[in-house]
């Protein structure tokens, strides 16, 4: 026994070493003698971290500890933060000895060395360099776009011209996923055949939003337990959790709001009497807008048969363009509640979030519940299509 909790004492000792790993950030600057870096990134608690040297004769020092490689942004003098500042780049820190070679008004490009994940970093962004080569133009136009709704809610103007605007960034916006189809190909093979990498963690969570069940499973399960333990890991893991709780197999998570109208509606009024589809969608999404035509041909042709439809939107902070979207999409035939997010001083609540129960992470999304009270279906983000949403309605009402 005493053998035995000296070892345990050791190996907790290693895990405590490993803790505290520290790193020491050296570099230099060209093109700028003297001024002020700032190092931003988050401990794998999620704690902030904020630091800022001097550079002295185009050099700098930065020092900190980790218990893991972890994404970070550094900047300069900068007007505005953006991924587009020329003084704003993005590094892959681990704990060690790194250098950083930095040029003034070109932090995009960047070189450090001494840290593997960064250097992941690196050669993906290379490989994916010529699709954002092909994209500009697009950004471009849809930049140019975006701006004009913007421009056109600061003035708030008609809201007929501002949907036109909105409507006009979507569609450009649009074409960009032929793009972003090829990014995810190079992005998820690199995943798959990295499963040792904290980099491929972190880009998962990126990715795992428009995966379904079992490819969320598929790369997770691949990662080694020391990529499993690290926060990039654990997010992953629950990112997994949720999606598996609105996926088919898991009982829907049950609420109880007020609806549209101010009446109660709780979901479990519909267990052992009705089909239920929840559709997760938003009165700024676009795409979502698009499907409530067709949404309203099925629920005309099968809300006498047994089938309910509730909106969940994501809406809770513009509650007048919610239920103006309603009307004017004339969907008010079905029940209306709000996704029940609370933005606070110190970030959200979740604590009434229905979509976080059915893992939804992009809209629309659709979660087909029978009348059991399990989920059946999910249609959308991480799911099936709609043509297979409106296969499994016709079996189950014809």
């Amino acid at each position: 026994m005493k053998k035995y909790i000296l070892f345990m004492a050791a190996v907790f000792a290693v895990f405590s070493l490993k803790a505290q790993q520290t790193f020491i950030l050296k570099g230099e600057i060209k093109g700028k003698e003297t001024g002020i870096l700032k190092l931003r990134y988050n401990q794998p608690d999620g704690k902030p971290v904020q630091d800022s040297t001097a550079i002295t004769a185009g050099r700098f020092e930065f020092k900190g500890t980790l218990t893991e490689p972890v994404m970070a942004y550094i900047m300069g003098d900068v007007k505005r933060l953006s991924m587009d500042e020329p003084n704003f780049g993005t590094l892959f820190l681990a704990p060690g000895a790194l250098k950083l070679v930095l040029t003034e008004g070109q932090f995009k490009s960047l070189q450090l060395t001494g840290s593997k994940p960064h250097d992941e970093y690196v050669l993906l962004e290379q490989k994916k360099a010529p699709i954002a080569e092909e994209t500009k133009p697009i950004l471009a136009l849809l930049q140019k776009a975006s701006e004009a709704y913007v421009q056109a809610k600061k003035e708030n103007r008609p809201d007929a011209q501002q949907d036109v605007l909105r409507e006009k960034a979507a569609e450009i916006r649009d074409q960009l996923e032929p793009a972003n189809l090829k990014r995810d190909k190079i992005d998820l093979d690199f995943i798959s055949h990295n499963p040792n990498s904290y980099y491929a963690a972190y880009l998962l969570s990126f990715k795992i939003s428009g995966l379904k069940l079992a490819d969320a499973k598929k790369y997770y399960d691949a990662f080694t337990p020391l990529v499993k333990a690290s926060s990039y890991g654990k997010k992953m893991l629950k990112e997994v959790q949720s999606l598996q709780s609105g996926s088919p197999g898991s009982t829907a998570v049950g609420f109880a709001k007020k609806d549209i109208n101010g009446q109660d509606l709780s979901l479990a009024d519909y267990k052992g009497k009705k089909y239920v589809l929840l559709d997760f969608w938003a009165s700024w999404c676009v795409p979502c807008r698009k499907g409530n035509p067709h949404l309203l041909s099925l629920y005309s042709k099968y809300k006498d048969k047994g089938l309910e439809i509730i909106g969940v939107a994501d809406d809770d902070s513009a509650q007048q363009a919610w239920k103006r979207a309603v009307e004017q999409d004339k969907i008010g035939v079905w029940k209306h509640v709000l996704r029940g997010l609370k933005r606070t001083s110190t970030g959200y609540d979740r604590s009434e979030d229905t979509s976080e129960g059915f893992g939804i992470h992009s809209l629309p999304t659709k979660i087909l519940i029978d009348k059991n009270g399990m989920i059946i279906g999910r249609y959308g983000g991480g799911g099936d299509s709609d043509e297979e949403m409106d296969k499994k309605l016709a079996s189950i009402f014809n």
